[in-house]
C-alpha cells in the first residue's frame, strides 16, 4: 500500500499545480488554493516539489502565509469575495432559479470564513 500512495500524492501534486497555471490564465480559477493544495500533495510525496512551490517568486509568499499563519492578505479576500460574488450573477443569468443558490450558499458559508483569516 505505501508504494501506492507516493504517486497518488504526486499525482495529486501535479494536476492541482497544472489546476493552479490555468488559473492564473482563467480568472475563475484560483491559483493559489490549487497551489496550496499542490503543496500539500507534494509535501507526502516528494517535499523538494513543496519547496518549489514555496519558493515561487509570484505565488510563494501567500502560500508560507497561509502554511506558516493560516493568513489570506486584504487583496485576496476581496478578490475572492468578488469572484464569488460575480459567480452569483453569472450563474443566475445563465441558469437561473435553483442553480444560483449553489453560489449563494458558497458566498455565504465560505465568505465569512475567508474574511476573518489573519491578513
Amino acid at each position: 500500500m505505501k508504494r501506492l500512495t507516493r504517486p497518488m500524492w504526486l499525482t495529486g501534486g501535479l494536476f492541482f499545480t497544472a489546476l493552479g497555471t490555468v488559473g492564473i490564465f482563467l480568472p475563475l480559477l484560483p491559483t493559489v488554493v490549487f497551489y496550496l493544495l499542490a503543496a500539500w500533495c507534494f509535501s507526502k510525496s516528494h517535499p523538494h516539489l513543496a519547496e518549489k512551490l514555496y519558493n515561487h517568486p509570484s505565488h510563494g509568499h501567500h502560500l508560507r502565509e497561509w502554511r506558516d499563519r493560516r493568513a489570506i492578505s486584504r487583496k485576496g479576500k476581496v478578490a475572492a469575495i468578488l469572484a464569488m460574488s460575480g459567480s452569483i450573477a453569472f450563474v443566475g443569468l445563465t441558469l437561473g432559479w435553483p442553480w444560483v443558490l449553489i453560489p449563494v450558499v458558497v458566498l455565504a458559508v465560505i465568505g465569512p470564513w475567508i474574511w476573518t483569516r489573519n491578513e
